[in-house]
């Protein structure tokens, strides 16, 4: 066997052993225990941030067309889940006409009583979990 081929052989096997022993709640990149970096309260996301986050809660009305969409979590950035689990929404950013980049991203089966919510303002390169205390 070559070494490429065996370096090959052992990049699938890694793979396969990840994707079919995650657990749900499992994430590449997401902390086990939280930290002051890995969270935002409620209060200290922006004004619209603080808005979109009620309308969330109170089931609209949300400004965007896709506000309210399923969230695929591709990068697996955020606990897996089934598909459909995750919906994002978008948080205005003054001054911009597109949706930018700042994202509530929400995750349950009932949308206005979501089990967790977490917030990026990097277009989904980066999440922090939303607490609200």
């Amino acid at each position: 066997m070559t070494v490429h081929a065996f370096r090959s052989l052992l990049v699938a096997s890694v793979g396969a052993f990840l994707l079919f022993n995650a657990t749900p709640g499992d994430a590449r990149g997401w902390l086990e225990t939280e930290t002051a970096e890995s969270t935002v309260s409620v209060s200290q996301l922006s004004r619209e941030g603080q808005q979109t986050y009620r309308r969330i809660y109170s089931g609209g009305p949300f400004p965007y067309e896709k506000d309210g969409a399923y969230f695929g979590n591709r990068e697996r950035l955020l606990p897996i889940e089934k598909r459909g689990y995750y919906r994002e929404y978008t948080v205005k950013t003054r001054g911009i006409r597109s949706r930018g980049a700042r994202r509530i991203v929400c995750g349950g089966h009932v949308p206005t009583r979501p089990v967790a919510c977490y917030y990026t303002d990097r277009h989904y390169s980066e999440f922090k979990r939303i607490i609200d205390p």
